[in-house]
């Protein structure tokens, strides 16, 4: 009789164990499936934001380059000197302008700033001493001569005739109406940023021609065929040089890139820039999203399979056990009741420990997603060293209280750790203000209306940050409740401007100080920024707010020209008087809200 339990015994556990390998199996395989198909899906949406926020970066980059420039020529267009050069064309006019020119290539990295009479003879340039110098040569065959000429403005982007070097050329038709003022950009500190990044980058016109590239080997060639009357345009401008652009084959609309195998080897991306006809693309590789979702799903895999093998495992050998017990002996059937609720115990707590190993896997690709995140939210403007150390301040100040933390966790000092959190959070509120801030000016549109003057000025000194740190600033007069007609962020541009200038003639003195007065006179506010500098050279005084009018040896003389256009526009003035005391002070006078 034992024998032949034992042998109904050894069958059943034969079977059952070839029921839990069955299920297993399918169990894996569907599991198997699905994560290669989460796989696919994960790397192409991380592929995706990654791209997109290259993307974002890189037009935030070239509009920060255009808007740089595009001041140039709209400024020099009103210049005395270009019209004397136009009116008169005589030597000394003529060398007079052409080492202006020069030193404001150099200042501000133009490739080559030159003025062009109505005829098409470029009759000064910044590369007068160079070889290669524009002076002399003819442009009228080029487009942007002829529309600017004709319409006031013009941008194109050409291969330089002379220089054989692409850029873009952003020319002004002058005051008088009888010449244009041009000035080149070219893009190779940007295409050198981008040769580091990790997929190609590359800016298409509205021919479809490639003008700008990480690959050089791609520059001034067409993605798609020219039309026959492109074709004859882009012969006569000369625009791509002498002869018609190639094709490359590379589609750059957004989708993917193929291997042999039929399999998505990368993904294109594409977004508009800040000129018209213009499009960028970003080519992100898929294999290391693959690479890491697929080591991640390794390991999910190997524990999911470990902890359905105990499972099964402690399913059978419950099963086993009742068996056991039912055909073996009545009088043991307490006995197996009392391990089988252990067993059922054990079991439970199992499957709690897999629902706690569930939510800590799922908090941790929370934790990812928010990691991701924080990576996609690139800064399109460039954060000057002031703010840098402001950050860095809180954020050195973080890694410490958080070690300390640590350690005194160790040594169960919960109240010491609890205050050394308490103080990162003040600090990343601090960091919180900083970042608002910075994301606030660099808004491009914003809406005119009531702007309240204190939070002007909190935001300028903020993103001012250590420049100010050595000069006293005293706030005269209330500023509680006083608004004025404006918008926020060309408001701070202004006293931005001022606050530097007055920081700069506070360079050396032992003892800073500027004051910000504030006045109510009927509808107007008058804000005053005063500093106890040496004040304004005798030379500059009356001249102050001229374009390239400067007292800093390396400025361009802007500042207060646009400060006085922005103050101007809002309906208000600017003006400046040097103080009695010494230093100087300048008024911004506004409309009251």
């Amino acid at each position: 009789m034992g024998l032949e339990i034992d042998s109904q015994m050894g069958k059943r556990r034969i079977a059952m164990w070839m029921l839990a390998a069955a299920a297993l199996i399918a169990v894996a395989l569907s599991a198997f499936l699905l994560a290669m198909r989460w796989v696919d899906d994960g790397a192409r949406q991380q592929t995706e934001e990654i791209a997109d926020a290259r993307l974002s970066s890189n037009a935030g980059l070239i509009a920060s380059e255009l808007q740089k420039f595009r001041l140039l020529p709209l400024v020099l267009a009103d210049y005395p000197d270009v019209d004397a050069v136009l009116a008169e064309g005589s030597p000394a006019a003529i060398a007079k302008l052409n080492r202006t020119l020069e030193m404001l290539a150099g200042r501000t990295d133009a490739a080559v700033i030159y003025v062009i009479d109505r005829n098409g003879m470029t009759l000064a340039a910044s590369n007068w001493r160079q070889p290669e110098s524009f002076v002399g040569q003819r442009y009228g065959f080029r487009s942007y001569f002829r529309d600017a000429l004709a319409k006031g403005s013009a941008e194109q982007f050409a291969l330089g005739t002379v220089s054989r070097r692409p850029g873009l050329f952003l020319a002004r038709r002058s005051s008088r109406g009888d010449g244009v003022v041009v000035v080149k950009v070219e893009f190779d500190r940007i295409e050198r940023d981008w040769i580091r990044q990790s997929g190609p980058t590359f800016v298409r016109d509205a021919n479809g021609v490639i003008i700008i590239s990480s690959r050089p080997e791609w520059r001034l060639h067409a993605t798609r065929p020219l039309s026959a009357q492109m074709q004859q345009e882009v012969r006569q401008t000369r625009q791509y040089g002498d002869d018609l652009p190639p094709l490359v084959a590379i589609d750059p609309g957004n989708g993917a890139i193929r291997d042999n195998s039929g399999r998505d080897q990368s993904l294109i991306r594409t977004a508009d820039v800040p000129v018209p006809g213009w499009t960028l693309s970003a080519v992100e590789p898929l294999d290391p999203a693959r690479r890491s979702l697929e080591t991640q799903a390794k390991f999910a895999g190997l524990a999911a399979s470990l902890v359905l093998l105990v499972v099964a495992g402690l399913i059978v050998r419950t099963r086993e056990r009742r068996a056991l017990a039912a055909e073996a002996k009545r009088a043991l059937e307490d006995e197996v009741r009392r391990r089988t609720a252990e067993l059922s115990s054990a079991n439970e707590q199992l499957v709690l420990e897999h629902a706690k190993r569930g939510r800590n896997e799922a908090k941790l690709r929370a934790a990812r997603e928010e990691l991701a995140q924080a990576n996609r939210l690139g800064v399109l403007g460039q954060i000057t060293a002031g703010v840098a150390h402001e950050i860095n301040q809180p954020v050195t100040a973080i890694g410490t209280f958080a070690a300390n933390a640590i350690v005194m966790s160790d040594r169960s000092n919960f109240a010491g750790a609890r205050e050394n959190m308490s103080h990162i959070v003040e600090l990343t509120k601090r960091i919180g203000q900083i970042t608002s801030e910075l994301r606030l000016f660099a808004r491009r549109d914003n809406p005119r209306g009531p702007v309240r003057l204190a939070e002007a000025i909190d935001g300028a000194l903020l993103l001012m940050g250590d420049r100010l740190r050595r000069v006293a600033i005293e706030r005269i007069g209330d500023f509680t409740d006083v608004s004025v007609t404006a918008d926020r962020v060309r408001l701070e541009q202004v006293i931005i401007n001022l606050l530097q200038n007055a920081s700069d003639a506070l360079d050396g003195h032992e003892a800073p100080r500027i004051e910000l007065r504030v006045e109510q006179r009927g509808k107007w506010v008058h804000l005053a920024i005063a500093d106890n500098g040496p004040g304004l050279p005798d030379d500059k005084r009356d001249h102050v707010f001229t374009p390239f009018v400067t007292s800093k040896r390396d400025g361009l003389g802007l500042g207060l020209a646009i400060a006085l256009d922005i103050a101007r526009d809002f309906g208000g003035e600017l003006t400046h008087d040097d103080a009695s005391g010494g230093g100087a002070t300048f008024t911004l006078r506004l409309r009251k809200a």
